[in-house]
Order: structure tokens, then C-alpha cells, then sequence
């Protein structure tokens, strides 16, 4: 069985690999039970976006961690990447901006 940790490895690995940034982990452990991490990234483009997503999935197929779902049709400039323990967000600048969800979840108690 994998760790968390090296599935968090790995998927910020993909997210590097294709070039997001600002890259951010939130340990939510403490605060709910939907998840152990949410990861967040930008992507300059909806098309990166995408790319992003897929190239997580095809990660987690490489290390045989089952991809819950993945949310955001093409074109979208907010993509969700559900792996179960870790959900990650994937968006253009301005949609992050706009959503702001690192303040959600830093300042939720």
C-alpha cells in the first residue's frame, strides 16, 4: 500500500512536471474528515489546466492509486482532481483569485 506521503509526492511531482505554479499542501487532517490534503495550483490556461489534471491521473495509474474523479470540462478554468485522501484544485489565476480557497480552508477552525 502507498503512503499519503508519496501519493503527495507523486501528485505534486505531476503538477511540476507540466509547470503549475504556486503550488500549494493544506493539511486538513485536523479540521475535516472529507480529505488529508488539498492541494492547490495555477495554471496559466484552461488548456494547462487540462494537461494538469491528466498528468495526475496518469501518475496515480502509474503507482496504482484509483482516481475518484476529475471535475471541469474543457475549457474550464477550475479543474478538481479527486483522489479520495487528497482533492486537488487546479486553476487559472483569476478564477484562484476570485475563489481564494487557501484563506478558506487556513483560517477554517
Amino acid at each position: 500500500m502507498t503512503s499519503i506521503t508519496n501519493i503527495k509526492k507523486n501528485v505534486l511531482g505531476a503538477l511540476e512536471d507540466i509547470k503549475a505554479f504556486d503550488i500549494i499542501s493544506i493539511d486538513i487532517r485536523k479540521q475535516k474528515s472529507i480529505a488529508d490534503f488539498i492541494i492547490i495550483a495555477s495554471a496559466s490556461s484552461s488548456r494547462q489546466a487540462n494537461a494538469l489534471a491528466e498528468n495526475v491521473k496518469d501518475k496515480m495509474q502509474n503507482i496504482n492509486i484509483p482516481l475518484i474523479g476529475i471535475e471541469g470540462s474543457s475549457g474550464s478554468e477550475w479543474v478538481l482532481v479527486d483522489l479520495g485522501d487528497i482533492i486537488i484544485h487546479i486553476m487559472t489565476p483569476t478564477t484562484r483569485a476570485h475563489y481564494n480557497l487557501e484563506e478558506l480552508w487556513v483560517s477554517d477552525n
